[in-house]
């Protein structure tokens, strides 16, 4: 693969050889595919995970003539296919969100947090809270996880969902204040167990 000696190949130049070479669009599997996993996993379950991430990586496979090799990371490319395919799911997800509104925690969160000093706090907030997500546009709901699941800078949400950035600062304000409001003033910031970025920027 091409890049300098002794460096890695950038997504870019994984994608242009794999151009030449298929077998080499293996790697961004490797590099990609748990993030983008437990992303799907957050959002729809783990029942659904491996689909949307299989069906993410063939269709970046099958588009990947379309890449803009400008951009050396391809993390946002992907999400934004796994957004799409997420979005085409909206009643498993709302479904998803509106389960945790009831029982109160995020068992996917669970497992990967050991913070009990904020356990008692984040239960507190999670039931409304996923409420509240489970009652945000698809178009909100993509932008705010993105940022608060995903880590994506505003920049990378739009690339992924190939919206203006003036956009994507514009869905995240309403979805924020939409969760705030849900929250009945607690701090999102303080929920570690759950999207614990959604007001931070």
């Amino acid at each position: 693969m091409n890049g300098p000696p002794g460096r890695p190949a950038d997504d870019a130049c994984v994608i242009a050889d794999s151009l030449v070479q298929p077998e080499l669009f293996g790697e961004l599997y490797h590099r990609h595919a748990g993030a983008i996993h437990r992303y799907a996993a957050r959002r729809l379950g783990e029942q659904l995970a491996e689909d949307i991430t299989a069906d993410a990586f063939l269709s970046a496979f099958r588009t990947r003539s379309r890449y803009d090799l400008t951009r050396p990371n391809a993390q946002p490319w992907l999400y934004g296919i796994a957004a799409n395919l997420i979005g085409k799911q909206r009643r498993a997800e709302v479904r998803v969100l509106r389960a945790m509104a009831r029982v109160g925690h995020d068992p996917i969160a669970d497992a990967w947090t050991d913070r009990s000093d904020s356990r008692v706090t984040a239960q507190a907030a999670q039931a409304p809270l996923a409420g509240a997500l489970a009652a945000l546009s698809a178009g909100d709901r993509h932008v705010l996880l993105l940022v608060a699941w995903a880590d994506l800078s505003y920049q990378e949400v739009a690339e992924a969902l190939c919206i203006p950035v003036g956009t994507v600062r514009s869905r995240l304000n309403r979805a924020r204040r939409k969760i705030r409001l849900a929250l009945g003033g607690v701090d999102p910031r303080l929920v570690h167990d759950f999207p614990e970025m959604v007001v931070s920027g």
